[in-house]
Parts: C-alpha cells; sequence; structure tokens
C-alpha cells in the first residue's frame, strides 16, 4: 500500500492519503486519547508530537505541535496507517459521531446547509474542516478543525472566504468568530 502526503496551509499539519475509506459517516477531530476508544486514533496520538487527528472520508490530517519536524514523524504514521490497512480493516470509522442538526432554528440551518456546501468542501482539500456551533445577535461562531486549527492563514479565510459568503446569502449575519 502507497499512502500519499500532500500539505497544506498550515505548516504544522499534513494530510496522508491511504487511497481507502478513512470514514464512513462523517468527519470530527480528536486532540486527547482519553476522546476515543478507537486504537488507531490512539496509536497515532500517541506519536510523539501529534496533537491531533481529524478524520474526513478519505484522508487522515494529522497536527503536530511546532517543536516536532515532519522528518522525525511522518514515517512513523505513514507505518502506522500501512499496518492498519494491512490487517485487512476497510476503513477507521463507520458511524457518525457528528452533532445531528434537530432542534435548529431556520437561519442555523441555512447556516450549516452553506457551510456543507459552498465551504467545507473548500476547506477538506486542504485537510481540514469547518463546523458550526451557534448562531446569535448576527454572529455565527465556527470551529475549524484538522489542518485549519492553528493554520496561519485561517483568519483571513475566515474573514474573507466563510465571513463574505454568509453574509451575502444571509444578511441577518454581521461576523463569524472562531472558538
Amino acid at each position: 500500500m502507497f499512502v500519499q502526503t500532500e500539505i497544506t496551509p498550515n505548516p504544522n499539519s499534513l494530510k496522508f492519503l491511504p487511497g481507502k475509506i478513512v470514514s464512513k459517516q462523517g468527519s470530527f477531530e480528536i486532540t486527547k486519547r482519553e476522546e476515543t476508544s478507537n486504537s488507531f486514533i490512539r496509536e497515532l496520538l500517541l506519536v510523539n508530537g501529534v496533537e491531533g487527528v481529524y478524520l474526513g472520508k478519505d484522508f487522515i490530517s494529522i497536527n503536530k505541535n511546532e517543536s516536532s519536524s515532519w522528518d522525525e514523524i511522518k514515517h512513523i504514521i505513514i507505518s502506522l496507517i500501512n499496518d492498519f490497512y494491512s490487517s485487512g480493516r476497510d476503513f477507521v470509522i463507520d458511524k457518525d459521531l457528528n452533532e445531528t442538526e434537530e432542534n435548529l432554528k431556520e437561519i442555523e440551518k441555512k447556516i450549516v446547509k452553506l457551510l456543507d456546501e459552498k465551504i467545507r468542501p473548500a476547506v477538506a482539500r486542504d485537510g481540514g474542516d469547518i463546523k458550526f456551533k451557534e448562531y446569535a445577535n448576527g454572529v455565527v461562531k465556527v470551529q475549524l478543525q484538522g489542518s485549519c486549527s492553528g493554520c496561519p492563514s485561517s483568519t483571513m479565510t475566515l474573514k474573507q472566504g466563510v465571513q463574505n459568503l454568509l453574509c451575502h446569502y444571509i444578511p441577518e449575519i454581521k461576523r463569524v468568530e472562531a472558538i
């Protein structure tokens, strides 16, 4: 098996492409070993320097701390991915661990729809994700995940991309903030 890697706009994040399905249902991020019972994700979080694991449909983004070098940890992560899939497993996650859209107000449903259709595909190409958290008094709060979390260009993306798009389609929105 050949695991490809792609750089992302965040120098502390790398996108790993195993050429297989990673998550069959949704995407999510884990930053603490206690947050999951999945042994593969726990192994990735044990690699010295790894601070977070983000699972997309067909990729894994790894966030590292600034003091670690990709040269030191990249081969370990690729080896873990190869071991996981060569043991006969077809995917890392097969159930949806994301929040449901129940009990959302109409404007919140519009926000989620725009994020899902227009913004998430673009940030997924860079190994990240954006999740709606709340809307109140014209302010949308989102959570940046994967490569987007801690990325130097995420503020510009948030203001020039996400905020402009949401304000254009939903005039009630005045500002977008990351939490």
